[in-house]
């Protein structure tokens, strides 16, 4: 059954109003989003970076799905919000009829006093968007969203805060028990003996590393240590200078300089097994076995290894005490790092080297520019008049003169009660000490 013209009238007329006031709405919805959307926009980008990076390991979709519930509640209230402006379909009729200057055709027929108009061919409702202002907030929105989910940021988890920097002191001895290690030139139980000090101290809590009693604790460790290293080295060369001596002097050298040469060899052999740090296993047995007694039943090979081994680990101890690297500045004042002046070497810029009989070797002046001295004068005597007017330290007369010395020669008591006189230093100390304590100071002086 077909409809009749005032009806399919009727409908056209229903659903453009209808269109139009979708359109209308949708233009109220639209201005009432606009303003609240750029503020939450704003306020997601940078919820989104603060999320991002304090937890990294959400996921971006996830945060993109949240974004969009967020900004899905958004619209619904402006919709809610908007729709006391909306615009009913009676009321579009009233403005179609108005645009198209229908003389009010549509609301008469609406009211059903009078018929539907024939549709025509253009609707105009007096509408037209403005594309600028609706579009530029939510474009604006997206973008800063967007970039709330794209920009590159560097997430707080990925450089967590580390553990504190432990005490230089611990690096520096673990780097010289490692070259030790490497160079096998000290006894493994020694090594690992100080390696598990040095762990004791790692172990503490690091609130507690760099304490009162745990530095104290590492230097006592890095002092002993030194200290050991030191004394084999001392030992080494001791062995060493006193089997080239009697390698050099075989032929020529009496019998007493052989035997001293034999227990300097020996003492340092000893010194060498009664210390905390002994060297290779394999080196002190070379040393034990070496028959110093009959060196001419000894080869000029067997005499050389030995003295390259000896040699190999004094300067391997020497290297593995870790001088001039990370100690105290004052050390470095003190021992200086250019040329300077010392026995067989030319003078140059920097402090010597210092030594037991040269001084201690630093430059004038590491402590700032000297200042200029003071002039006092010359000391001057008071003449006192009355010396019962005199005060204790003035003052009263200067005299030149001479000490009065003994030029006789001192005489040493020996058998029978005749005397001797003394030599050098022996005047001094030879005869007052007995043979041991001779011997110390002679190798001490050496």
């Amino acid at each position: 059954m077909s409809s009749s013209p005032a009806s399919s009238n009727r409908d056209h007329w229903l659903a453009t109003a209808k269109q139009v006031s979708r359109k209308v709405n949708f233009a109220w919805w639209l201005e009432t989003l606009s303003a609240p959307l750029l503020v939450v926009a704003v306020s997601g980008a940078v919820a989104l970076l603060v999320v991002r990076r304090a937890f990294p390991h959400i996921e971006p979709w996830m945060l993109a799905a949240s974004t969009s519930g967020v900004i899905a509640v958004l619209a619904l209230g402006c919709r809610a919000w908007a729709a006391r402006k909306f615009e009913r379909p009676e009321q579009s009729l009233v403005r179609i009829e108005a645009a198209m200057r229908l003389r009010n055709s549509l609301s008469a027929a609406s009211a059903g006093v009078a018929p539907w108009p024939t549709p025509v061919e253009r609707i105009d409702a007096g509408l037209a968007w403005q594309w600028p202002r609706l579009l530029i907030p939510p474009l604006g929105a997206l973008v800063m969203l967007a970039a709330g989910l794209l920009i590159p940021i560097t997430a707080r988890s990925l450089n967590p805060a580390g553990p504190p920097e432990q005490p230089q002191a611990w690096k520096q001895l673990s780097a010289e028990l490692d070259q030790l290690t490497k160079e096998e030139v000290v006894d493994e139980k020694y090594l690992e003996e100080t390696r598990k000090n040095l762990d004791e101290l790692k172990s503490q809590e690091e609130e507690q590393w760099f304490s009162h009693s745990s530095l104290e604790a590492t230097d006592s460790l890095k002092k002993s240590h030194r200290a050991e290293a030191e004394r084999v080295e001392r030992e080494l060369g001791r062995a060493d200078k006193a089997l080239a001596t009697l390698e050099k002097n075989a032929g020529a050298s009496n019998q007493a300089e052989r035997n001293r040469l034999m227990e300097e060899f020996d003492q340092a052999l000893q010194g060498l097994q009664n210390g905390a740090m002994k060297p290779n296993p394999a080196l002190l047995e070379q040393m034990k076995q070496l028959d110093l007694k009959d060196m001419a039943k000894l080869t000029p090979e067997q005499i050389e290894q030995l003295r390259e081994n000896l040699k190999k680990h004094s300067e391997a101890m020497k290297n593995g005490k870790g001088e001039g690297e990370g100690e105290d500045w004052s050390d470095e004042l003190l021992a200086g790092e250019g040329e300077g002046e010392g026995e067989g070497e030319e003078k140059g810029e920097g402090p010597g080297k210092g030594g037991v009989d040269r001084g201690p070797g630093h430059s004038p002046g590491v402590l700032g520019a000297e200042k200029d001295p003071l002039e006092t004068g010359e000391l001057t005597g008071l003449e006192a008049k009355d010396l019962s007017q005199a005060t204790p330290g003035d003052l009263l007369e200067l005299q030149d003169g001479e000490h009065e010395m003994d030029h006789s020669p001192s005489g040493i008591s020996q058998g029978g009660n005749t005397e001797a006189t003394g030599k050098g230093g022996d005047r001094v100390w030879r005869d007052a000490l007995d043979p041991a304590e001779q011997r110390t100071l002679k190798r001490f002086f050496e």
